[in-house]
């Protein structure tokens, strides 16, 4: 099983959901990339999934280009905001699924605050990703 998520930067959010999706299942192959990635973790990100013990420190950000011309059983997109696009992604995939969510990068205020909404949106993810893990792939 192979799945890709994808979102604009991949530092934040598709690496979270990156790092959810490998801690249900070790055996799925998953990678996170984006349309116009950062070539770094965001940092909140990092500290959110720590938090509850996932490392996504490790991961590195890629650019789509690098996944291009290979087989998905999943593409998912992962960006959520109102006025943020989300990217297309064109080749051999069975599946197109979006799950939006918030982009936590964006939040402003105390570092209470922020880190607060690191933490809702982590939660999200893990809900969200979850389910998809137990609707699509879990005894398939």
């Amino acid at each position: 099983m192979r799945v890709l998520i994808l979102c604009t930067g991949n530092s934040c959010r598709s690496q979270m959901a990156h790092g959810f999706l490998q801690s249900f299942d070790a055996n799925i192959d998953v990678h996170s990339a984006g349309t116009e990635a950062s070539g770094k973790l965001n940092a909140g990100a990092v500290a959110a999934m720590k938090e509850i013990d996932i490392d996504i420190s490790k991961h590195t950000s890629d650019s789509i280009e690098k996944y291009l011309g290979e087989k998905w059983d999943y593409v998912i997109t992962v960006c959520g905001g109102a006025n943020e696009a989300c990217p297309a992604f064109i080749g051999d995939v069975k599946h197109r699924i979006h799950i939006g969510f918030d982009d936590p990068s964006h939040a402003e205020g105390t570092e209470e605050f922020i880190q607060s909404e690191f933490r809702r949106v982590r939660d999200e993810i893990k809900t969200g990703f979850y389910q998809f893990y137990t609707e699509n792939i879990k005894g398939k």
